[in-house]
């Protein structure tokens, strides 16, 4: 009998490890079990992918796997904390700013990680966790709103363009410390980018605006989402 039950435990085991290594393959994602909680961690790399599919060629965070997988991350109660870890370049508005406000709007504790690059889309997705941190090293891109494919010359497409360019800088602004008329200016700033209007700032720039909470890597990024789960679990035991 014991033999039976050693042999189920190694065969849940090797069927666990499978899952994970292939949900690290197919989706960017994977869990972290310990006694000081359990984290998931959520890779966003490549280009966020919207409406339009991306050529084959092209490293893709697709939006529809994403939403599904933070609202199952919300309501799992194994799972204790987020771990978002950004390398991207950009891309879709909507599908990157829907993403973005779904974790802000999360309960449980998230941490942002930009890695590489957090450009573009990649802004609003980086300040969206709680806490967010960057390292030294990595860029981030600030730039207007562009749109690819025929553009009608009339009244109401700037009306569109400013709009959308509205709640990207709405977003960015409350759910960082940078002030709106910093951030804008940032984005209409001329003589950075070749033949492109906006600027580029690294890892402690990005923090002495106000745009990222801290400078640190991956064990500070786990450390204050640790810390985080562990001032949780207190508050849902005071309230019970």
């Amino acid at each position: 009998m014991q033999d039976e039950n050693t042999n189920s435990n190694e065969t849940n085991d090797q069927t666990s490890s499978e899952e994970t290594a292939q949900n690290i393959k197919d989706f960017g994602m994977s869990g972290v079990s310990n006694p000081r909680g359990n984290i998931h961690c959520l890779t966003v790399a490549g280009q966020v992918e919207g409406h339009m599919l991306l050529p084959s060629q092209n490293k893709s965070t697709k939006y529809e796997h994403v939403i599904p997988l933070l609202v199952s991350i919300e309501q799992d109660e194994r799972v204790d904390g987020l771990l978002v870890v950004l390398n991207t370049v950009g891309g879709d508005v909507e599908a990157g700013l829907a993403i973005a406000e779904m974790i802000a709007s999360m309960q449980k504790p998230a941490v942002s990680l930009v890695l590489g690059g957090g450009h573009s889309i990649g802004v609003p997705l980086a300040v969206s966790a709680k806490r967010s941190f960057i390292v030294p090293s990595a860029s981030m891109t600030i730039h207007p709103i562009r749109m690819n494919g025929t553009v009608i010359g009339v009244p109401q497409t700037y009306e569109y363009f400013n709009k959308m360019q509205e709640r990207v800088v709405n977003f960015v602004v409350k759910n960082s410390h940078i002030p709106k008329k910093t951030f804008t200016e940032m984005m209409m700033k001329t003589g950075e980018i070749a033949n492109d209007v906006g600027c580029i700032i690294l890892g402690d720039e990005a923090v002495n605006l106000g745009l990222i909470d801290e400078v640190g890597g991956l064990s500070q990024a786990l450390e204050c989402l640790y810390a985080m789960i562990e001032e949780a679990k207190k508050d849902k035991e005071e309230s019970t």
